[in-house]
Parts: C-alpha cells; structure tokens; sequence
C-alpha cells in the first residue's frame, strides 16, 4: 500500500475484513475485521509484487487488501477445518 497514512491503512484494513466477512459469509467483531484486514493487506500486497502488478491510491489498495483477506480467510477456514473434531 504505497503513498497512504496510517489512518486510510486503517480505514483499508477495516473495509477489506468487511469485504472478506461478506464475501465468504462470516461474522467477526470490528477489531477481528481489522486484523483480518491487515494480514490480507500484507498477503495482498505480497503477492501483487511478486506477480508485478501495480495497484495505486485508495481503491487499487482495497482491491488488493480485499483479495489477500478473503484469501486468509479462506485458507484460515480450511485450516481450521482439518483440526475440528467429528461430531
């Protein structure tokens, strides 16, 4: 997330765990989305260098987060899922 402050980092953190809640039907707190929000930016954020795409300013910064949070959370749930239990 290039060229933005710490509070629109936030801002982006919140609404990308938001994203991913909605996207893969989840519920968690405002400060779980945060979380979720920031690894997904950094997972994001990562992997767009690597694949040399070029994202900019707020709403190329949301995608990214918003991608590499619904990826942790998936992954996250598939994880999880392994260690759980049978009924």
């Amino acid at each position: 997330m290039s060229g933005v402050g710490v509070f629109v980092a936030v801002v982006i953190g919140i609404l990308a765990g938001w994203i991913a809640d909605l996207v893969l039907a989840r519920r968690h707190a405002l400060f779980t989305k945060l979380l979720i929000g920031v690894v997904g930016s950094f997972i994001g954020a990562f992997v767009a260098q690597r694949l040399d795409f070029r994202f900019d300013g707020f709403l190329g910064s949301l995608l990214v987060s918003s991608l590499g949070a619904i990826f942790f959370l998936a992954v996250l749930g598939i994880v999880s899922g392994l260690f759980r239990r049978p009924a």
